[in-house]
């Protein structure tokens, strides 16, 4: 594929920035960046411009510099809070990327950040806070602080059994009776206790006597009946 030699005139990521000179295929030099206007072949004529490019290059990264190291000193003050979804052991479902942080950033704070910017070892997966590395520029490195909380609601609490509120309401009522209350239920029990006693031994050798005469054929006397 052939090559064709041009100077950029735009910062390109990947590829230079202004007044670079670098070789690309003549394809993508013709259909892209000359009519995007991101370069422009490399002549005798336009090695002219090479100086007033790299003035505005240094101008360029000069304002670049300034603007991310105000932006560090505010990110780093800031608390980047991430709702996300869990399962009932508390373990989330999916990961927190990149691209998830700088939607944040965005939809919070209204930080366009390019994601390529928040360096993360591997995507987050669990809750709490975390502390991420964000590269701003070349010179300017800072960390952001990330928060992921979960959105399920926690199960309610285990309640104690009815049952035993019962018992305890019952037990309660029975002890705050007075004694004049449980008083009668003693004595009609006194009662029943004389009804159903047994026979003293003194009724005892009266009674067998009797039953004694009775078979000799001998008749009670008059006190013995009276008794």
């Amino acid at each position: 594929m052939p090559k064709t030699e041009v100077i950029l005139i735009q910062n390109i990521v990947g590829l230079g920035g202004e007044s670079d000179q670098v070789k690309v295929a003549a394809g993508y030099a013709r259909n892209y960046l000359f009519p995007q206007g991101f370069a422009i072949p490399l002549t005798g004529a336009n090695k002219r411009r090479i100086e007033a490019l790299r003035q505005r290059r240094a101008e360029r990264e000069a304002h670049e510099f300034n603007t991310m190291s105000e932006l560090s000193k505010g990110i780093s003050k800031l608390t980047c809070l991430i709702k996300v979804k869990t399962g009932e052991d508390g373990k989330m479902f999916g990961s927190i990327t990149a691209g998830t942080i700088a939607d944040e950033l965005k939809h919070s704070f209204e930080i366009a950040l390019d994601r390529k910017k928040i360096h993360l070892e591997h995507p987050i997966r669990t809750l709490g806070e975390h502390q991420v590395e964000l590269r701003l520029h070349a010179e300017v490195v800072t960390s952001l602080k990330v928060k992921v909380e979960s959105t399920t609601p926690l199960p309610p609490p285990t309640e104690r059994s009815t049952d035993t509120r019962g018992r305890e309401g019952r037990s309660g009522y029975r002890g705050d009776r007075t004694e004049s209350e449980a008083a009668p239920k003693t004595e009609k029990r006194g009662k029943r206790a004389e009804e159903t006693a047994p026979e003293t031994k003194s009724e005892k050798p009266a009674k067998a006597e009797k039953a004694e005469k009775a078979g000799k054929g001998e008749k009670p006397s008059k006190a013995e009946k009276s008794k």
